[in-house]
């Protein structure tokens, strides 16, 4: 039977990608790619020779019939993201409920991933945490951050690098000087940066940064968590 694979891919270093990762791609009819030139850096790095088409957050919605399609015709697909796993904070959840709707086999491939890598590498209580993803860029994100302060286990935020230190002085302004934080920038690769501390001396290093690039995710500690 045609299945769907759900392909985790490296989020920064591509050595990070697994032999079964490697195997399925070449083993698949076709990729369905978040961004067809980042995949290519990819599948050219590991000689992957296999038809793409472009499948993200903007084409998601109409895409899936035809990615269902390629699957009712006998093919196997699998569907990577940039960084991570499909459906993650990425296109792919559309995907997956279809073609579990439609009665198809879904395999998801387990690789890196930037939120429990963040976890991990925070030194943070990680027994339990809450994944937020990305919070909402207008409405309800003051109400997530206060929700986030509130919280009595670790939380783990994506945050855009230019929002970064409005969230933490939004966050600051909620949970004091007090709250255990750490910012894990770039992740895995080359300039990787885990800066771990309590908010009143962490949030000033961040503020005197001329510019911050690069991806960023924030462990947040619970608000009774203490040293």
């Amino acid at each position: 039977m045609s299945t769907l694979y759900l392909v985790a891919t490296p989020i920064g270093n591509l050595s990070d990608f697994s032999p079964r990762a490697v195997e399925v791609l070449q083993s698949v009819d076709q990729i369905a790619c978040e961004d067809t030139r980042t995949s290519g850096v990819l599948l050219k790095h590991y000689e992957i020779k296999k038809p793409t088409f472009s499948f993200h957050q903007h084409n998601e919605h109409h895409k899936v019939d035809y990615l269902i399609s390629l699957l009712e015709a006998g093919q196997s697909i699998a569907l990577i993201s940039d960084a991570g796993m499909p459906g993650i904070s990425d296109p792919g959840f559309l995907a997956t409920r279809a073609a579990h709707q439609k009665g198809f086999t879904v395999t998801a491939i387990p690789g890196p991933d930037a939120a429990t890598t963040a976890v991990a590498a925070s030194g943070l209580p990680c027994d339990r945490y809450l994944y937020e993803g990305f919070l909402p860029p207008k409405k309800g994100r003051q109400t997530r951050i206060q929700a986030i302060s509130d919280s009595d286990i670790t939380c783990v935020v994506y945050v855009s690098p230019h929002k970064l230190v409005r969230f933490l002085e939004k966050l600051h302004e909620f949970a004091g000087d007090d709250r255990w934080v750490c910012v894990a920038r770039e992740l895995t690769k080359k300039f990787e940066e885990v800066d771990r501390g309590q908010l009143g001396n962490l949030l000033p290093r961040w503020k005197e940064r001329k510019a911050i690039k690069g991806e960023v995710v924030v462990v947040v500690a619970g608000n009774s968590y203490s040293e």
